[in-house]
């Protein structure tokens, strides 16, 4: 049930205005059922002083491509009524001429532009207007029988408008049929919404949560939980059992959606969707169309349900169902596209956004991690408007032509190109062993600065969870994830890939940095020690390398692997012969896998740093004092040390590890495989023969 949320003392913090405007707003933004992600509008009608000293009467509204959850005061735009109030007297107006005109009304050319829906708002003789998108409204608007039912709910109280795409004449007709219902208290948009209005800021959020609340109620007392999308066909299997195939087949959705450019998978067995894919009638509701149009760009016309029966078929059988029905979903997409489109329309990305699984759950497609997300909240939502609608009556859509042409509609594509330009590793997921020290969790920051969503692993797991947390502070929440892990156990390994591929969909980029160093004379070398370094920098690299190719090669996209390796992978260091044995071998490993991957598209280079001392665990431990006493010199001396034996007489840093990191991932390295790449600042003993 939707909670009344205002707080009067909070309230009271902000001007009446837009301060409240902000205020209010963000209260219905912060629940989804309420408000989709990037839907609904708002707007306060007020005065202002005006850049002449004039006081003007101005409505601020949400601009586009904002999201009330989040938007602060600067995302509203100022508009004179006194300029927008004549257009109420026109017949028609044509989108273009609509923002066009608007564009003038604008009393700071700073402001976004306005909302499509600013109009609506306009039109209403109220001080404050609120449009939203609240599961229950929509069910009952997405009925077949949802005006008759409306009358039972709302009695004469309400305006009910039939669908018509937002813009001039949608806004002039809820004005319309409002101005001639002198009872009326709310309008109903047919497929789409709710609006609701005000004479304060709190009247306003108090009628529209009210109006939603007598919906829910009424929708409650009918549900039937037994009967619910057609009675349960497929039971949920365990929650151990569902991670576990998802895990398994998520590389290769990952590699079947790929259509030139990568897509970020994301996962989801909540209650609401097992309960809904699980149902009898729920392949063919899910094919109906979008629950509401601010759905489609998210969510395309219809997600792709497979047909697959839990606990008879295996994994495999259900990588086959996934990767054919993919296909298939893009031949359908492309004849959709072919349908309605016009010569100047450029097709999006025709693979599913939204994948039903009956006994497993949802996987999300999506240019990010955080877009996979939207697109999965949004069909929470539309599950819900399903699940009221069914009760009500019978859940009914947009037709496809309605659907193209606001999935296609030159108004919501401009929300779109609001979005930052994709970097060189958007899109991209990069595994990175050792996360958690220097050279980890700096390559992990040049990485996620360019795009790209990181795995941290680590033995240190609180050390490779303070990097996520912070690299998710700067570029927003599931950009990073840290792993606990062990290069040397095999079964963690594969459950730390298999994390990767249930949050992500799998791994473009491996970072194999993990490591450690001890210091020996060759005699005094014992075993134990030996198979320490072979373990971690041979088995463990091994390990690590070969879990990332199967991956890889699953998708089917090629890949970039990156050896962390050192001057001692071509160098015979004094007292060393373990360490520099182990990083020689994982220098001819990155080769060995070179070679195999090369027809694959899988690149693996190395690069051979010398004296990385910030940042390492490596170097805060005894490897100090044991490679200052190989040196005769006292361990705080060996910064000074090192810079002094490198020709260009500098120290090295974890960060310019990580731009080597960032080159052999990047585009700019795409033809380049098998290399090693010395930074040591130029120690001659090390140079490459």
């Amino acid at each position: 049930m939707v909670r009344q949320l205002w707080d009067e003392m909070k309230a009271l913090q902000w001007e009446e205005g837009v301060e409240q405007l902000v205020y209010r707003s963000n209260l219905l933004g912060s629940d989804r059922s309420v408000c989709n992600y990037g839907g609904g509008n708002t707007s306060t009608k007020t005065w202002v002083k005006d850049f002449r000293g004039r006081d003007v009467e101005v409505m601020y509204v949400k601009g586009s491509g904002s999201d009330l959850a989040t938007m602060k005061a600067g995302q509203f735009t100022g508009l004179r009524m006194e300029d927008i109030r004549p257009l109420f007297e026109r017949d028609e107006m044509s989108d273009e001429e609509m923002v066009a005109y608007l564009a003038n009304c604008m009393i700071d050319s700073r402001h976004p532009r306005a909302s499509i829906e600013t109009l609506l708002h306009a039109f209403l003789p109220f001080k404050h207007v609120d449009h939203t998108h609240p599961d229950a409204i929509i069910s009952l608007c997405c009925a077949d029988n949802g005006k008759e039912l409306a009358r039972e709910i709302f009695g004469n109280r309400f305006v009910w408008v039939p669908y018509i795409r937002p813009g001039f004449t949608l806004s002039k007709m809820i004005a319309a049929g409002v101005l001639a219902n002198p009872q009326a208290e709310l309008v109903l948009m047919e497929k789409h919404g709710l609006v609701t209005w005000g004479e304060t800021s709190a009247e306003c959020y108090a009628k529209t949560i009210a109006i939603i609340q007598k919906a829910e109620r009424f929708i409650e007392d009918r549900v039937q939980p037994d009967r619910l999308f057609g009675g349960i066909l497929h039971p949920p299997l365990v929650p151990e059992s569902r991670h576990r195939l998802a895990a398994q087949v998520m590389p290769a959705v990952r590699g079947a959606v790929n259509g030139g450019k990568n897509m970020i998978l994301a996962f989801n067995d909540e209650e609401d969707v097992l309960g809904f894919v699980g149902g009898a009638d729920a392949q063919a509701l899910s094919q109906v169309g979008a629950a509401c149009p601010d759905h489609l760009v998210h969510t395309k016309v219809v997600p792709l349900f497979i047909d697959w029966t839990p606990d008879t078929e295996d994994a495999e059988g259900l990588k086959m169902k996934l990767i054919a029905g993919i296909a298939a979903y893009k031949e359908q997409y492309k004849a959709y596209f072919d349908r309605n489109g016009s010569k100047a329309d450029i097709m999006f990305e025709p693979v599913p956004r939204v994948i039903l699984i009956p006994g497993v759950g949802m996987i999300n497609t999506g240019k990010s991690r955080a877009m996979a997300q939207v697109s999965g909240d949004l069909y929470h939502r539309a599950i819900a408007v399903m699940r009221g609608a069914t009760a009500l009556g019978r859940f009914v859509s947009l037709s496809e032509k309605e659907s193209y042409n606001v999935e296609y509609w030159p108004l919501e594509l401009y929300k779109l190109s609001l979005a930052p330009a994709e970097a060189e590793f958007s899109r991209k997921v990069a595994f990175i062993t050792g996360g958690a020290g220097g050279i980890g969790s700096e390559s992990a920051r040049r990485l996620a600065a360019e795009g790209a969503h990181v795995v941290l692993a680590d033995l240190n797991l609180e050390g490779a969870e303070r990097a996520a947390v912070e690299i998710n502070d700067i570029y927003g929440g599931m950009r990073a994830i840290a792993v606990k892990m062990d290069v040397t156990k095999e079964d963690e390994v594969a459950a730390a890939y298999a994390e990767t591929a249930l949050t992500y969909g799998g791994v473009d980029i491996v970072v194999n940095n993990a490591g450690l160093a001890t210091s020996s004379p060759f005699t005094e070398t014992s075993l134990k020690e030996w198979n320490l370094n072979v373990g971690v920098l041979g088995t463990g690299y091994f390990l690590v390398a070969r879990e990332a190719f199967r991956q890889m090669k699953e998708q089917g996209t090629g890949g970039s692997m990156v050896f962390i390796g050192s001057k001692n992978s071509v160098y015979a260091g004094k007292n060393v012969t373990a360490y520099s044995s182990a990083k020689a071998l994982e220098a001819h490993l990155a080769r060995c896998i070179a070679v195999e991957g090369g027809e694959l598209g899988i690149r693996v280079n190395t690069i051979l740093p010398d004296a990385i001392l910030q940042g390492s665990a490596i170097w805060n431990s005894n490897w100090r004092s044991e490679r200052a006493a190989a040196y005769g010199i006292a361990p705080d001396q060996l910064e000074e040390y090192y810079r002094k034996r490198t020709t260009l007489l500098v120290n090295v840093y974890p960060r310019d590890i990580a731009e080597g990191v960032a080159f052999f991932a990047s585009s700019k390295a795409e033809k380049t495989t098998g290399c090693m790449l010395t930074i040591d600042g130029g120690v001659p003993a090390a140079f490459t023969r």
